[in-house]
């Protein structure tokens, strides 16, 4: 096994923390206060994102891997030999594994993560793992404007996006389609994007997968405050603010929010916002999407759909796109 300062960041991009609190006080600032969704996954916050993917009322991430366990194979073929495969948000690389097994002699795999920490036990165990896979991994905020760095793009063979976990649904439908014009820029023509994303269901489904019974989604959102009062220098008060998830059926997304409970002030570093009771902080969205509705996103990103697999339920889908 490697130590890990012996595993190299290719690149290193890692935002800081003034960075962070730019992001906190523009988004406090506004008049439907809100935070990006990536400060949800600090340390702690990846731990009980975890622990959420464990519940038996969260689908999304059993459901993927269901597919991806069964339909890897397949999905190998579509790809190819000789692929790169550039994973933005790469996490724990848990879904990567399915592909890296079946696919036939891929030039490397680049994992984009936005914790060092994360990223380098994540490459440490896939050194150990396969041992002949090239591994570049980038210590970035992928969300951002991304360039990888020359020893990635020198990698020969034709590039694949890999973006699980429905990830794109945290962005609204003309963010997203931004981002797959980004990630077409990223592959180049003949290249691929494999890509997993929620569906339309029952809003029920949704309530219990996002406010589930035992509080972990309740505990995950609001480690989010515990972060900015830590790394932000904020004094958020954690009672005084509560968790609620809602489908928002007009829209097709589920909203997370956090809500004041009482009128306050809180203190961000050397700015203060005003809270009403009942106003609320906007952390995260995930829109959902039908088939079609998906597919036509992908076409006007000049992706051309090559095959999609759901699952028996149809809770979830996960997409091959080619770059025309």
């Amino acid at each position: 096994m490697m130590e890990q300062s012996q595993l190299p960041l290719v690149y290193d991009y890692e935002p800081s923390a003034n960075h962070i609190l730019k992001e906190v006080l523009v988004g406090l600032s506004k008049s439907q206060k809100s935070l990006p969704p990536k400060l949800l996954y600090d340390q702690r916050g990846s731990e009980l994102f975890e622990d959420i993917c464990r519940l038996p009322e969260y689908y999304p991430t059993r459901t993927e891997h269901e597919i991806l366990r069964t339909r890897a194979p397949e999905m190998a073929e579509f790809i190819g030999p000789n692929a790169l495969i550039i994973e933005p948000g790469s996490g724990s690389g848990e879904k990567i594994r399915h592909l890296l097994k079946e696919l036939p002699a891929p030039t490397g795999y680049v994992p984009v993560e936005i914790s060092r920490e994360i990223l380098l036990r994540m490459t440490e165990e896939l050194h150990d793992e396969f041992p002949d896979l090239t591994v570049l991994p980038v210590c970035a905020d992928f969300t951002q404007e991304l360039e990888l760095p020359l020893s990635v793009d020198a990698q020969v063979g034709k590039k694949i996006v890999f973006f699980p976990g429905s990830t794109i649904g945290n962005l609204s439908p003309a963010e997203a389609l931004a981002f797959l014009r980004k990630f077409g820029k990223l592959v180049g023509t003949g290249g691929g994007l494999l890509i997993g994303v929620d569906l339309k269901k029952d809003p029920e489904t949704f309530r219990l997968a996002y406010d589930d019974p035992a509080g972990v989604t309740a505990t995950f959102n609001l480690n989010l405050l515990e972060r900015l009062n830590r790394e932000a220098a904020a004094a958020f008060d954690l009672q005084n603010f509560q968790h609620t998830a809602f489908y928002n059926e007009a829209e097709g997304r589920v909203e997370m929010h956090l809500v004041s409970s009482v009128d306050q002030l809180v203190r961000v570093n050397q700015t203060v916002f005003r809270f009403k009771e009942g106003e609320t902080i906007h952390t995260e969205n995930s829109y959902k999407y039908t088939t079609d509705e998906f597919c036509e996103l992908g076409a006007k990103a000049k992706f051309k759909i090559k095959k999609f697999w759901t699952d028996a339920a149809e809770l979830f889908c996960v997409y091959y796109f080619v770059r025309e």
